[in-house]
């Protein structure tokens, strides 16, 4: 099969799902398990490899059953799996079957049956499962959007961080794998010494996620590139509760935004600077522990985080600028995500202090929408090129006095030490207008939500910062 071919036979099976009712999140973990089984009976029968999978829960134990017999069988299959060990523990993670009308579970079964799957080459199933990752990220029904981070900036936070093949790269709310795969078609092609690419595929990539579907799209994501064998670079775990077991080399991500959810474990974390519940301060207090000595990191965080008054947020940011250098921050328009944020960029290392933080600002004046104007990677060479990741004391601002709507605009340490609660709020740039003629009723609408939740964060900020008041007095 060519990759023309094979993916419209993936999405043949993504519709015999969809008309079984089984939305785009459950579809695509239905496939993950039967392609997942079928791949593992391949390598016994095609390359004579013995099965990771108990003997009683291999393809061939439901390729030829229909009806109840065979909705009973999978079922037992899928109770079995989830409890192993391993690449197959965290693959089957929480499994469950959610195709329960056995005409549509034999049709998947047989049209997965009928090709060889084993034989189509790992970057073209791997670009394929990662079509439909993004075009589920895409569907705003199936709540994907709320963790799909874009692909062009993905591309551009590994193109200027420059992770190398012989670096460890972690991901502590990686969600489907997006930057952890980035990452490594980055590494791979640095080398062809065999000892480098095996540590690579073994040892280089590391990633988390509390959130089981997530946890086994990202894992599915790294064995059909061929990342992990016996055991997942993915684990399934709340990064937040505990300390750092391992330092990295690199850190890229994008974690969840705002309170950290009921019910969840709470947080007893001696190391971290400052106490808060909030997910984004928390994450990034995590990853800046997280760092090797020289480790470098590049996070995507909202406004909140560079603004908040509280004494977490001015405890957490001075330490950010004492202990680390936060050399750069990116500022990113709303409209690349579901959420409506105003997402930021902090690319910072570990073991010197900033010194100068530089201002890349490609949010004034600029609109991007999820399907009619997405972000493309060329809509951000001229931040790559200011960037310059050959050496960053060598840049040069586009900012002056001549020329005062310039994007890229240095900041001396002095000048952020005199800001009120060491806000990194930095702009310059006067809108050319406050109202979008262009802007569509949807646009109109969704833009009318953006206030209101950030109205309702500044809120919940000043209450913050008045309670703190409170207790002090």
């Amino acid at each position: 099969m060519d990759n023309t071919s094979l993916n419209k036979k993936v999405w043949n099976l993504a519709t015999v799902l969809s008309a079984a009712s089984i939305g785009a999140n459950d579809y695509l973990l239905q496939l993950t398990y039967l392609l997942f089984l079928k791949m593992d009976y391949e390598k016994v029968q095609l390359l004579g490899d013995k099965s990771a999978i108990p003997a009683d829960c291999t393809w061939d134990k439901i390729k030829d059953l229909d009806g109840e017999d065979l909705l009973t069988k999978y079922n037992k299959i899928l109770d079995v799996l989830k409890g192993q060990k391993g690449l197959i523990g965290t693959i089957f993670t929480d499994a469950q079957n959610k195709i329960n009308k056995p005409v549509y579970l034999k049709k998947v079964v047989s049209l997965i049956d009928k090709e060889t799957w084993l034989s189509v080459d790992t970057d073209v199933k791997g670009a394929i499962y990662e079509s439909m990752l993004e075009k589920n990220g895409q569907d705003k029904k199936s709540g994907a959007g709320q963790y799909f981070t874009p692909r062009a900036l993905i591309k551009a936070m590994v193109d200027v961080t420059r992770p190398k093949i012989t670096e460890t790269v972690c991901d502590p709310a990686c969600g489907t794998g997006g930057f952890l795969l980035a990452a490594f078609d980055y590494m791979k092609v640095q080398s062809n010494d065999k000892e480098k690419q095996k540590n690579l595929k073994t040892k280089g990539i590391h990633g988390a996620d509390n959130y089981a579907l997530l946890v086994t799209m990202a894992s599915m994501n790294m064995y059909l590139h061929g990342i992990g064998s016996s055991v997942s670079p993915i684990k399934y775990q709340d990064s937040l509760e505990n300390p750092p077991e391992t330092l990295y080399d690199v850190i890229l991500a994008n974690p969840p935004f705002g309170d950290r959810p009921s019910g969840s474990v709470a947080l007893n974390r001696p190391d971290f600077y400052a106490e808060c519940n909030d997910n984004e301060m928390n994450f990034l207090q995590h990853m800046m522990l997280s760092l090797k000595d020289g480790g470098r990191a590049a996070v995507v965080l909202p406004d909140g985080v560079l603004t908040d008054g509280t004494n977490a947020g001015k405890i957490i940011r001075r330490k950010l600028l004492d202990d680390f250098n936060l050399h750069t921050l990116l500022r990113l328009p709303r409209g690349l995500f579901y959420a409506g944020i105003q997402p930021n960029v902090l690319f910072f290392t570990r073991g010197t202090r900033t010194e100068n933080v530089w201002v890349y600002d490609y949010r004034t004046d600029i609109k991007h929408t999820l399907v009619q104007n997405p972000l493309k990677r060329e809509h951000l060479d001229d931040f790559v090129k200011c960037y310059n990741a050959d050496n960053i004391t060598k840049r040069v601002a586009t900012y002056s006095d001549e020329n005062p709507d310039g994007r890229w605009r240095c900041y001396s340490r002095a000048e952020i030490l005199k800001r009120d609660d060491l806000s990194l709020d930095l702009k310059w740039i006067k809108p050319a207008s406050k109202f979008d003629e262009s802007l569509t009723m949807d646009e109109v609408l969704q833009n009318i939500d953006n206030l209101k939740n950030t109205l309702v964060t500044s809120v919940e900020n000043l209450k913050k910062v008045l309670g703190e008041i409170s207790k002090n007095e």
